[in-house]
């Protein structure tokens, strides 16, 4: 599956618009993380502890994006962009989007 945040892909047609595609997580950071990342962020600097919850939770939204994508039968997926909603201290979605098309 081809994806690119970018709106065309070289050397390729777009043949048809299938729609938005998305792939949605909700992700809480747990307990013991939490408990270590909110020490250090009261010394600053980067939170290693979160900085791995919100790479785990952008790799599961791609991935359901794509799945998302295979499912309407698209062969690339364009524009992709990521997006997140703080819900609570504890608590953020992740969504993934883009188009999906065919291709010629």
């Amino acid at each position: 599956m081809i994806v690119t945040t970018g709106f065309d892909i070289q050397d390729r047609q777009i043949g048809q618009y299938l729609g938005v595609v998305r792939g949605i997580v909700v992700r809480a950071t747990g307990l013991g993380r939490g408990i270590v990342g909110g020490l250090k962020s009261l010394a600053g600097g980067n939170i290693e502890e979160w900085s791995v919850v919100c790479e785990e939770a952008r790799k599961e939204a791609f991935n359901r994006l794509v799945q998302h994508a295979h499912e309407i039968g698209a062969d690339a997926i364009i524009g992709m962009r990521y997006d997140a909603t703080e819900f609570s201290q504890t608590a953020t979605e992740v969504l993934a989007y883009g188009t999906a098309v065919k291709l010629r």
